[in-house]
C-alpha cells in the first residue's frame, strides 16, 4: 500500500482545499444559476416592453396587486383579498401588512395609488399603457385598503394588474427602477454585470422567507446557442428556460443529469407587415404573402419541428382557439399571381428581423418562400435596441418577425396605427372593447373566435408558430414552471432535491 506523505503546509491546504470544495458545493444547494438568452436595456417593467424584464424582476424582486400561477389562475399578491361590486366597476383591495420594500421603506395604499397614477399618467412610458384605460379613479380608503372604479367592466383586469407592468414601487425609489429597483418580492436586486450576468439575493425580510430555499438567483445572458448548451454542459448553468437551440436538445434528452421539457407559452410568432405603409396597406398583398408562406417548412426548419402552427393569433391550447390553418393554404404559384395583379411582383420586401434564433431561422426560410413567389425578398438582422426604436416605436419596417408573448393580447389590433402594426379598424375595436367588458366565458370565448377569423380573412399579418417553451434543467432542480401563461416565472419556489 503506498502512502503520500503530506507536510504541515501541504496537510493545512488540502484542509483549504477541502472547505473550499465544502463551501461550493454547499453554496450549489442554495444558489441557482439560469441562461437567459435576451439581456434587457432597463429593469423597469413598468416603462419597456422586453419580455426579459419580467422574467427577471417581475414577482421577484416587484411585485403587484394580484399574481397568476402556471396555470393562469390569479392569486393574492400584495393584495392579500378583494372584493367586487355586483356591477363589476368597483374593487376594493386590502392590502398586506407589514410589508417593507428592500431598502425599509413601509409599504401602504398610498404607494399603489402613486403606482396606478405614475401608469396612467399622460406622459407614462407605460408599455402596455392600455391595460388602464378601464379605470376612472384610485382612491385611499386607509394605508391598508385601496378602492378602484373602473369605467367599464374588464374580464381581464385582475389579471392584468398581475403584469410587471401594474408592479407597486414606492416614490422614494421609482427613479432608480431601470438599473437598480427596489421592490417587495422574494429577492432584491443584487448586482448587473452587463453583457455577463444579474444576481439577485434573498429578501431575509420577505413574508414567506421561510419557504424560499435559493439565497441567490444568478441570470446568466447567453445569446449563442452553442456557449448556452456548453454552459449547461459543464454545469456552468443549472438551466435555460426558453433554451433557444433546438437542434440541440436530444443531446440533453440523452444524458440522465438533464430535464428537457417542452411546455406552452402565449407567444404567437408572427410575420408582422406594416399595414400602414405601402404595399402592406392592401389586403390582397398581405393574402399573397399568407400563401406564400409554408409553416411546415418554417417550423421544421426554424425549430426543428417542436412548434405548432397557427393560423390566427390566439394559442391553440386556450378555450376558444379556431383552425384557421388551411386559409391560406402554400400555392407560390397562387402568390405570385395574386403580386402581379396588385402590381407587386419583382417588388423589394425587406424583412428586418430581431436577434432570436427563432426569428433569425425562420426569416431566411420566409425570404426563399417570398423569392419563389416572384418577390425580391431581402432579409435584415438587426439588434433588440435598434428594433425597439426602428420598428416598435418608430415603425421603420416592411415586415418584421416577432414572438407577442403577452397573455390575452389580441387587443393589440385595437392599439391603432401608432402600434407598430401601422393598423386600425373600427369594427374590430369596438369587437375588442366587447370582448374585453364581457364577463361571461362562454360568450366571451364566441367574440374570441369572431376576432381570430377577422384577422385571417383580412391578414393582417402571416401567422406563423405558437413559440414554444423549450426548458432544460438540472435533473435534481424542482419548482421551475414548464409552461409560461404570463411573462414572468417567480423563483421562490425552487429548490434541490435532497
Amino acid at each position: 500500500m503506498a502512502f503520500t506523505r503530506i507536510s504541515g503546509t501541504g496537510l493545512a491546504g488540502a484542509f483549504a482545499l477541502a472547505i473550499a470544495f465544502g463551501a461550493t458545493a454547499a453554496s450549489a444547494e442554495t444558489s441557482v444559476s439560469i441562461g437567459f438568452q435576451q439581456e434587457p436595456t432597463t429593469l423597469d417593467p413598468t416603462s419597456d416592453a422586453t419580455a426579459a424584464i419580467d422574467g427577471i424582476i417581475t414577482h421577484n424582486v416587484l411585485e403587484s396587486l394580484t399574481v397568476a400561477n402556471e396555470s393562469g389562475e390569479v392569486l393574492p399578491a400584495l393584495a392579500e383579498s378583494w372584493t367586487i361590486s355586483d356591477d363589476g366597476l368597483t374593487y376594493r383591495f386590502n392590502l398586506r401588512q407589514g410589508v417593507t420594500y428592500h431598502d425599509g421603506t413601509a409599504f401602504d395604499a398610498e404607494d399603489v395609488k402613486f403606482s396606478f397614477d405614475r401608469a396612467m399618467a399622460d406622459d407614462s412610458e407605460n408599455p402596455t399603457k392600455g391595460i388602464f384605460d378601464p379605470v376612472e379613479s384610485v382612491t385611499v380608503i386607509d394605508p391598508h385598503t385601496v378602492e378602484m372604479v373602473l369605467k367599464n367592466p374588464d374580464a381581464f383586469f385582475l389579471f392584468n394588474i398581475a403584469r410587471g407592468d401594474a408592479s407597486i414601487v414606492a416614490p422614494e425609489s421609482v427613479d432608480q427602477l431601470k438599473t437598480a429597483p427596489i421592490g417587495t418580492g422574494a429577492y432584491r436586486f443584487d448586482s448587473w454585470t452587463r453583457g455577463d450576468r444579474l444576481t439577485l439575493a434573498k429578501n431575509p425580510d420577505y413574508r414567506d422567507a421561510a419557504d424560499v430555499a435559493m439565497d441567490k438567483v444568478v441570470i446568466r445572458f447567453i445569446s449563442d446557442p452553442a456557449a448556452a448548451s456548453a454552459a449547461l454542459l459543464s454545469g456552468e448553468l443549472d438551466a435555460f428556460p426558453g433554451f433557444p437551440a433546438p437542434e440541440m436538445l436530444p443531446q440533453f434528452e440523452a444524458d440522465p443529469r438533464f430535464t428537457v421539457t417542452m411546455g406552452s407559452t402565449e407567444g404567437e410568432v408572427i410575420l408582422a407587415m406594416n399595414n400602414a405603409k405601402p404595399p402592406f396597406d392592401n389586403v390582397e398583398v398581405r393574402r399573397a404573402i399568407s400563401h406564400a408562406i409554408d409553416r411546415a417548412a418554417i417550423i421544421d426548419g426554424a425549430m426543428y419541428g417542436r412548434a405548432t402552427p397557427i393560423g390566427s393569433f390566439y394559442p391553440p391550447h386556450g378555450p376558444a382557439y379556431v383552425d384557421l390553418l388551411d386559409t391560406y393554404p402554400h400555392d407560390p404559384d397562387t402568390a405570385r399571381a395574386m403580386f402581379e395583379e396588385a402590381g407587386v411582383a419583382g417588388s423589394t420586401m425587406t424583412i428586418r428581423v430581431p436577434p432570436f434564433p427563432y426569428a433569425m431561422r425562420s426569416g431566411e426560410i420566409i425570404q426563399a418562400q417570398l423569392t419563389a413567389a416572384g418577390i425580391d425578398a431581402k432579409v435584415e438582422n438587426v439588434e433588440w435596441g435598434f428594433w425597439l426604436d426602428e420598428i416598435y416605436k418608430k415603425q421603420n419596417y416592411d415586415m418584421t418577425i416577432i414572438a407577442h408573448t403577452s397573455p390575452n393580447d389580441m387587443g393589440n389590433f385595437a392599439r391603432g396605427k401608432s402600434y407598430f402594426y401601422g393598423f386600425e379598424d373600427p369594427d374590430f375595436t369596438d369587437l375588442w372593447t366587447a370582448i374585453s367588458t364581457e364577463a361571461d366565458p362562454d360568450t366571451r370565448n364566441d367574440l374570441l373566435r369572431q376576432g381570430q377569423e377577422y384577422l385571417t380573412e383580412n391578414a393582417i399579418h402571416g401567422f406563423l408558430f405558437q413559440l414554444p417553451r423549450l426548458g432544460v434543467y438540472d435533473a435534481r432542480l424542482r419548482g421551475y414552471w414548464t409552461a409560461s401563461p404570463v411573462l414572468y416565472e417567480p423563483r421562490a419556489s425552487m429548490s434541490w432535491a435532497e
